[in-house]
C-alpha cells in the first residue's frame, strides 16, 4: 500500500485530538474516587502498607504496573487526584502516539476526526483517567493495526522495518492489558498477513505477531501455574468469574448500558433514555458509508481492516457473555473510528461544495446531528463522573464512622461492597461465602476476628451471613450496616475511643 500522505501536516491534527482528550479528563476528574476494580488493581503495587485486594483469575498485572510509579509513592484512599491527574495525561499521550501511527496512511482530516470521535465518548473520558485497562486495549489495539497497515504495503513503497516489530510490541501491551483482547486483536491480523495476496510478502509478520501475544500474555501463564493451580484450572475459574463462556446474546445489555452503567450485571429495568443508544444504532451505517468513502479515495484497506479488526474485538463481549460494561468495547470504538472519520470528513466536504439554502440546510443538519451527539455523550460523563464522587464521599464517611467504632488497622472487612470498604477503611478485605474470594474459610475469618477488629457490612437491608447473625449492627453512611462481633473490636485497637456510631436493633 503506497504512502498516502505527508507525515509532517498530519502531527497537528493527532496533537489537538489528545490535546482535547486530556483537558475534558482534567475538567472530569476531581473529587472522583476509585472503584472496585480500580482498587484491586491499584492494591497490588500501592505504597504505605496498604492492604492488597483479592486478584482474581481473570485479571492481568498490566494495569497495575501502568499505576505503579505514582500509586506506590501515594496512598489513593483519601485523594485519588494524582493518580488520575497521571492517568489523564498518560491516556492523553497513548491517544497521540496511537494516532502518530496512522499519520502516513489517513489524511489529517480523518486522523483528527478519528481521535476526536474517540476521544469525545463518555466511555473514553470516564475510563481515560481510571486504573483500568480497556481504554489501554483500545490505544494499543489501534496502534496494532496501524503498525499492521505500515508493514505490509507493497515493495514498491517505502519500506518501513520498524513497523512489523512495532505492530507485535503492540499487540504485546494489548496481551499484557488483557490475555483475551490480544488473541482477538493477534487473530485478525495473523488472519490477513496469511490470506490477502498482495500482504503475503512480510512471510515473518504472522510469527511476530504470535510472538507479541505470547510475551505479553506470558505473565498471566506464569501466575496461572504460581497461584491458580495451573493454565487449564485459572482459565475455567476466570469462565466461572465470568458467568461462564457460552453463546449468548449480549448485544441489548450493552445498548442498555449506555445511558452510563458501568456494569450491567444483570442488565435488568426498563430501558430508560433511549436516546443516549442512537449513535450505538448509527455507527454499523456510518461505519459502512465510510468504508465505501475511503474505497474511492483508495484508503479501503485501512477502513476495512479496522472495522474487521474491531468486530473481532466486540464478538466476544457481545456473544459469549451474559452482561455488558460499556468499557469492554472501547478497543472496536477505538478502530471504527477510522471508517467513521472518514464518513464525517466526506460529509462535511460535501456539505461544502453544495450552495445556497441546500448548504445551510446540510450543514446545519449535520452540525446538529454532530453537537447532539457530543451533547449526549457529554452529559452521560458528567452524570457517571458525579456518581463517582458521590461514592468517593459516601465511602470516607463510612471509613470515618467505622474508625469510631473501633474498626482500625489493621482490621478486616467482609461482607457486602467489602472491596471499597475496607479500601477506604485501610482494613484487609476478606471473603469467605461466595463471591471470587475464596481465599479464606469462615473458620479462618472467626480467628482473625480474635485478634484484629473484625466487620461485616451489609447494604440495602440485607441481612448478614449466618456466621454473624448474632453480632450487634451499627448503621453507617448510604444505607451501609457494620455488624460487630460480640464484645467490640478485637485486637490492638480495643478499647481506642468509645463504640461510637447510630445501633439498630438486630
Amino acid at each position: 500500500m503506497p504512502q498516502l500522505v505527508d507525515a509532517r501536516p498530519a502531527l497537528l491534527w493527532p496533537a489537538a485530538a489528545a490535546a482535547v482528550f486530556t483537558a475534558a479528563q482534567l475538567v472530569l476528574v476531581p473529587g472522583t474516587g476509585l472503584g472496585w476494580d480500580e482498587i484491586v488493581y491499584v492494591t497490588q503495587v500501592e505504597g504505605g502498607g496498604t492492604p492488597a485486594a483479592f486478584f482474581s483469575a481473570p485479571r492481568a498485572r498490566g494495569v497495575s504496573w501502568l499505576s505503579a510509579p505514582v500509586a506506590a509513592l501515594t496512598g489513593s484512599a483519601a485523594s485519588p487526584a494524582a493518580l488520575r491527574v497521571y492517568l489523564a495525561l498518560l491516556a492523553g499521550l497513548g491517544l497521540l502516539l496511537a494516532l502518530r501511527v496512522w499519520r502516513a496512511l489517513l489524511p489529517p482530516p480523518v486522523l483528527g476526526v478519528a481521535g476526536l470521535f474517540f476521544a469525545g465518548l463518555w466511555i473514553s473520558l470516564f475510563y481515560g483517567p481510571r486504573a483500568m485497562p480497556n481504554l489501554w486495549c483500545a490505544l494499543g489495539a489501534l496502534a496494532a493495526t496501524g503498525w499492521f497497515l505500515r508493514a505490509v504495503r507493497r515493495p514498491g513503497g517505502t519500506r518501513d522495518r520498524r513497523a512489523p516489530w512495532c505492530a507485535a510490541a503492540a499487540v504485546a501491551f494489548v496481551a499484557l492489558m488483557r490475555p483475551a483482547d490480544g488473541l482477538w486483536l493477534a487473530l485478525p491480523l495473523c488472519a490477513a498477513a496469511l490470506l490477502v495476496p498482495a500482504w503475503r510478502h512480510r512471510r515473518l509478520l504472522p510469527l511476530l505477531l504470535a510472538g507479541g501475544l505470547a510475551l505479553g500474555a506470558l505473565p498471566w501463564v506464569v501466575e496461572a501455574y504460581t497461584s491458580y493451580g495451573g493454565l487449564l484450572a485459572r482459565l475455567s475459574r476466570a469462565g466461572d468469574i465470568q458467568g461462564g463462556m457460552g453463546l449468548r446474546f449480549a448485544v441489548d445489555d450493552q445498548i442498555r448500558s449506555l445511558v452510563g452503567r458501568t456494569l450491567c450485571r444483570p442488565c435488568v429495568g426498563p430501558w430508560n433514555h433511549r436516546w443516549t443508544a442512537v449513535w450505538w444504532f448509527l455507527l454499523p451505517p456510518v461505519t459502512v458509508a465510510g468504508t465505501l468513502v475511503a474505497r474511492r479515495a483508495g484508503r479501503q484497506a485501512a477502513s476495512v481492516l479496522a472495522a474487521v479488526v474491531a468486530s473481532s474485538l466486540a464478538v466476544t463481549y457481545l456473544f459469549t457473555i451474559d452482561y455488558a460494561a460499556p468499557r469492554f468495547l472501547l478497543p472496536a470504538y477505538a478502530l471504527l473510528a477510522v471508517p467513521v472519520a472518514e464518513a464525517v470528513v466526506a460529509a462535511t466536504r460535501a456539505v461544502g461544495r453544495t450552495r445556497g439554502r441546500r448548504r445551510l440546510a446540510l450543514g446545519g443538519g449535520l452540525a446538529l446531528l454532530l453537537a447532539g451527539h457530543l451533547a449526549v455523550q457529554l452529559a452521560v460523563a458528567a452524570e457517571v463522573t458525579e456518581r463517582s464522587r458521590a461514592q468517593h464521599r459516601e465511602l470516607t464517611a463510612v471509613a470515618a464512622e467505622l474508625r469510631r467504632l473501633g474498626v482500625r488497622p489493621p482490621c478486616v472487612i467482609a461482607g457486602d461492597q467489602f472491596v471499597p470498604v475496607a479500601y477506604y477503611a485501610g482494613c484487609s478485605s476478606r471473603q469467605p461465602v461466595g463471591g471470587h474470594d475464596g481465599s479464606i474459610t469462615v473458620a479462618g475469618l472467626l480467628r482473625l476476628g480474635h485478634t484484629r477488629p473484625l466487620a461485616v457490612i451489609t447494604v440495602d437491608g440485607r441481612r448478614p451471613p449466618g456466621f454473624a447473625g448474632g453480632w450487634r449492627p451499627a448503621e453507617l453512611a448510604g444505607g451501609h450496616v457494620a455488624w460487630l462481633p460480640p464484645g467490640g473490636p478485637a485486637g490492638p485497637n480495643r478499647g481506642h475511643g468509645p463504640l461510637a456510631g447510630s445501633t439498630v436493633g438486630p
